[in-house]
């Protein structure tokens, strides 16, 4: 069983807790007209597209876990559909979308900058992208800790990107900077690990990494929103 197995019902339960907030802010900072076809890549437990759902006209999840597609399409209204897809070779054709987004998904990706290229082309001219993920620190030897902390508590990590690490992969897919804020977040360590369904040796050896100690992890949030020029 994977991990995703394992923790897809905690995921859904977190997702749920969140729901209202992450509606209030996509209605407020994407500021959606409401015919838009939306397409969000790495849904996961559907966080993001089932956010998106009452305020488009359609929505599409994407992700590569069957597990957690089953938690998305238990809650999924009429103009939402769930599929299995990868985030660097989408299904779809050039232009597809009017919006697509991710949430949290890049620090997952092997070649991200793949990811957001397959992001950029599934938009239509004009179209926007909303891209949302944690940041990697300033300092490159605490953006080290972290990402040793998150594999740590979850193999499925790879690497968190910086604010200009995005900022390039954006320009090279001629994405245009509309909208920005950011975030921080202060996250309870045994709480990030039971997400994760981090246990035994393997949670004691990633408590011991956390970087700011046992108790509590301060991370920051980037929001992204982009049109496709």
């Amino acid at each position: 069983m994977s991990r995703f197995e394992r923790t897809a019902d905690r995921m859904a339960a977190r997702q749920a807790e969140r729901a209202a907030e992450l509606a209030e802010t996509l209605r407020t900072f994407v500021q959606p007209e409401g015919g838009e076809r939306a397409l969000d890549v790495g849904t996961g437990t559907g966080a993001l597209a089932l956010a998106l759902a009452p305020l488009v006209q359609s929505v599409v999840g994407v992700d590569t876990e069957p597990a957690l597609l089953e938690r998305a399409r238990a809650l999924a209204p009429g103009n939402a559909t769930f599929e299995e897809g990868d985030a660097t070779a989408l299904p779809f054709h050039d232009g597809a979308f009017d919006l697509t987004g991710t949430l949290r998904t890049l620090h997952h990706v092997h070649r991200p900058e793949l990811a957001v290229a397959e992001l950029a082309r599934v938009t239509r001219p004009q179209g926007r992208l909303l891209v949302v993920d944690q940041l990697a620190p300033l300092d490159p030897l605490e953006a080290l800790a972290v990402d040793r902390f998150e594999r740590a508590r979850a193999a499925d990590h790879e690497r968190l990107l910086s604010d200009q690490d995005l900022r390039g992969m954006f320009d090279a897919n001629r994405l245009l900077l509309i909208r920005e804020r950011r975030g921080t977040e202060v996250r309870q360590v045994g709480e990030c690990l039971d997400l994760a369904g981090c246990e035994g040796d393997e949670r004691t050896r990633a408590e011991a990494l956390a970087p700011h100690g046992p108790d509590t992890l301060t991370v920051e949030i980037g929001w992204y929103l982009l049109r496709r020029l």
